[in-house]
């Protein structure tokens, strides 16, 4: 049975999740080895084996990881007792602040999310699509309330937004001008004035 922590008490599957982020950031996925991943981790082709069935898992996880902070934060705004405007706002606003503090997990998975078969390419699209609708739920519960115009279709306005947020990993730099959390405040402040009626 391969040892679940290394010396200092990380478990193995996040110390072969992290070799695995910055390689597959540095050369990129296609380019990154088993071998090169369980060096960098310090453990053995058998511990890697034991936690991730193929470096495919590896990859679909670098990615899961995110999506699922963002899905359990987003059903908590989505579900608080505010007003619909604030919980969209928090919500558009979370999901930037979240991507930015992930660059690397989310550049890595847009350039190699071609490279998952197909089954866990469906899977992902599954578990993004169960996001997308999550949010959408908030912009069609506005509209109901008369909170947010109908002009546009609230699929687009999503698009929009996730169009802004997926585009993140081309441009943010950690020593640029604004912080993660002035970056979420504009990107949601334009989502809301784009929903004003």
């Amino acid at each position: 049975m391969p040892r679940t922590t290394d010396g200092d008490g990380t478990p193995v599957p996040q110390r072969l999740l992290a070799a695995a982020t910055r390689l597959f950031a540095e050369r990129g996925y296609d380019r990154t080895s088993v071998q090169e991943i369980v060096e960098a981790a310090g453990v053995t082709k058998g511990a890697l084996y034991h936690y991730f069935g193929s470096k495919d898992d590896l990859l679909h996880e670098v990615y899961a990881r995110v999506l699922r902070v963002q899905q359990e934060r987003l059903d908590a705004y989505a579900d608080a007792d505010e007003p619909i405007e604030k919980r969209l706002r928090q919500a558009a606003a979370d999901v930037v602040v979240t991507t930015i503090e992930n660059l690397d997990d989310a550049s890595i998975f847009f350039r190699s999310m071609h490279h998952l078969s197909p089954e866990k390419n469906k899977q992902v699209r599954a578990e993004r699509r169960r996001y997308h609708e999550r949010f959408r739920a908030l912009i069609e519960e506005g509209r109901r309330e008369g909170v947010f115009s109908t002009a546009t279709p609230a699929d687009l306005v999503v698009d929009y937004h996730f169009g802004s947020v997926h585009h993140l990993s081309t441009w943010y730099r950690p020593d640029g001008p604004l912080s993660p959390q002035e970056v979420a405040d504009h990107l949601a402040d334009l989502l809301l004035r784009a929903l004003r009626p």
